[in-house]
């Protein structure tokens, strides 16, 4: 500061500091404004991953509970005894004739 005011008037010195204080202070507020916007588009992610969340889980549940009413008329099939086993075979290679073909169909659609 002793060296700015060699030579100089104070009101210059005055001057020369205004000028710096307010050119720092626009460059602040610059910064300022980028990390206000930056944190606004976090927080706006973060609602729209959140939202996405909430619909896998309610799709996981109804695919849970698909699943369990499958596992339990699979089960009552099997302990229905002799009765049902030509049932259970022809289920079971319907489901491996399944698989096949949609395993193709994919791997047809990948290339």
């Amino acid at each position: 500061m002793a060296e700015w005011g060699r030579g100089q008037s104070p009101s210059a010195v005055e001057d020369m500091l205004d000028v710096e204080n307010k050119r720092m202070a626009d460059s602040l507020a610059n910064k300022v404004t980028r990390l206000k916007s930056l944190a606004l588009d976090i927080d706006k992610d973060a609602d729209e991953q959140n939202r996405y969340l909430d619909g896998m889980d309610s799709d996981f549940m109804s695919v849970t509970g698909l699943l369990t009413g499958s596992v339990k008329r699979f089960s009552t099939i099997t302990r229905s005894g002799r009765d049902n086993r030509k049932l259970l075979c022809s289920v079971s290679a319907g489901l491996i004739v399944v698989f096949f073909i949609l395993y193709y169909l994919v791997s047809k659609a990948g290339t």
